[in-house]
């Protein structure tokens, strides 16, 4: 994997797992402040979420490059496989 395939493997999974992380953890404020949202987190603690889906995604990332680089995943195969039995059909 060259380094433009891994930065970008890396961002989807980031974006991904920071859906997975924003809702932890909200707490509804009582009484909201006239013009919120009654759904708006008290404290949304964005700085947290967003470290914390970093270190989920470097370990993600880091399982994603070790299949690809000892080909436990060959990709490269799968799509060979696949375009065959595209033809076929």
């Amino acid at each position: 994997m060259d380094w433009f395939t891994g930065f970008i493997a890396f961002l989807m999974i980031w974006w991904t797992s920071l859906f997975a992380v924003l809702p932890w953890g909200n707490r509804t404020e009582e009484k909201p402040e006239q013009g919120n949202a009654t759904s708006a987190p008290a404290n949304p603690r964005i700085k947290m979420k967003f470290l914390v889906t970093t270190g989920i995604s470097i370990v993600l990332w880091l399982i994603l490059y070790i299949l690809i680089e000892l080909q436990i995943v060959d990709f490269f195969n799968i799509a060979e496989e696949m375009m065959i039995e595209d033809k076929v059909q």
